[in-house]
């Protein structure tokens, strides 16, 4: 039976006991990463290693390092770790599960952009676009890294999801529905991208002195440097996705009825506020690092519950087709 799990041998078995915990604990994990990632780069750690990678400074482990080189050199040793869980998610998930199990798909697509995301981590260092460079290349990769996170941690959610026996996701058949959730994870996208830059900007061009916000929207106007010039984007762009997914979450709980859209669509909402309350506190504060990293994680989330909230409603007309069958030894 493609798509079922394996009901004999020890081996198996414990594995499928397994393969969630790993799934829902790589998933918080990451998260975690994340924000230690932005720690490096709110505090200009980002050089802590030179343009080294993935030695450190040109060793393996650095001696006698300074405070930058400890954080830089700590969020590689974490970052690695991530990878290290990504192998043991795709071994468990190809132990314990059959052929065709949406988990080995979900498991290998994780691994995947865990791998892509150490190469755009090293592209950055190695080009020297980390510390001060206030090259305009270094906006791109970092929206380029935020988008491959994104995507990571939807992989990692979708992979937990199946793990635990959640139905598989088709996307053919799904009409206008599909095509609206599938403009909203793209806006969000976008709107991710756009907020990585904001952040860079805010951190080699926000104003120490009083200026009101308005002299600050201004000033990046006129700059010559392309990363300030797109702080001025995010803002618009975070009021247009806003409510393209608060209306979204509406129209969803009309047209695909149910408890888990219900429940999903009203997190959205109190994220999209939560959200709107940490960027406009942002501007008044000018950016400080704690609201920044909780900013951060704000996204972070908020992608997760509209993942959840997108597959809760693309699967729910399917709810009554055979799901994956449960782990064996879970129930």
């Amino acid at each position: 039976m493609s798509g079922t799990l394996k009901a004999t041998g020890r081996v198996g078995a414990g594995a499928g006991v397994w393969l969630p915990r790993v799934a829902w604990a790589a998933l918080i994990y990451n998260v975690l990463v994340i924000l230690w990632g932005a720690v490096v780069r709110l505090t200009g750690a980002g050089a802590g290693c030179g343009e080294h990678w993935p030695l450190c400074n040109g060793v393996v482990v650095p001696q006698s390092p300074t405070l930058h080189t400890v954080i830089e050199f700590s969020h590689r040793l974490t970052s690695g770790a991530s990878g290290l869980l990504a192998i043991g998610l795709v071994a468990l998930a190809f132990v314990g599960t059959t052929k065709g199990h949406p988990a080995r798909f979900g498991a290998l697509l994780s691994l995947g952009l865990i791998i892509l995301e150490g190469l755009v981590g090293g592209v950055q260092v190695l080009l020297g676009l980390t510390a001060t460079s206030t090259d305009p290349a270094r906006g791109f990769v970092q929206g380029v890294h935020l988008a491959n996170t994104f995507l990571l941690l939807g992989a990692l959610l979708l992979t937990a999801l199946w793990a635990s026996g959640g139905p598989r996701l088709r996307l053919r058949g799904q009409g206008r529905p599909g095509a609206l959730v599938g403009a909203g994870l793209a806006l969000l996208l976008v709107l991710g991208m756009a907020g990585a830059v904001t952040a860079l900007g805010d951190l080699l061009f926000l104003p120490a002195d009083s200026s009101t916000p308005v002299q600050t929207v201004r000033g990046d106007l006129g700059a010559v440097n392309l990363i300030q010039n797109l702080r001025v984007i995010h803002p618009m762009l975070a009021i247009l996705t806003s409510a393209y997914l608060a209306w979204l979450a509406a129209w969803l709980r009309r047209e695909r009825p149910g408890a888990q859209v219900s429940r999903w669509s009203a997190a959205l909402w109190t994220l999209l506020g939560l959200q709107m309350l940490a960027g406009f506190a942002n501007i008044a504060l000018k950016a400080p690092g704690w609201l920044q990293l909780t900013h951060l994680l704000l996204a972070c989330i908020m992608w997760l519950v509209t993942v959840m909230l997108s597959y809760a409603a693309l699967t729910g007309l399917r709810a009554a087709r055979p799901a994956p069958a449960p782990l064996r030894g879970a129930a």
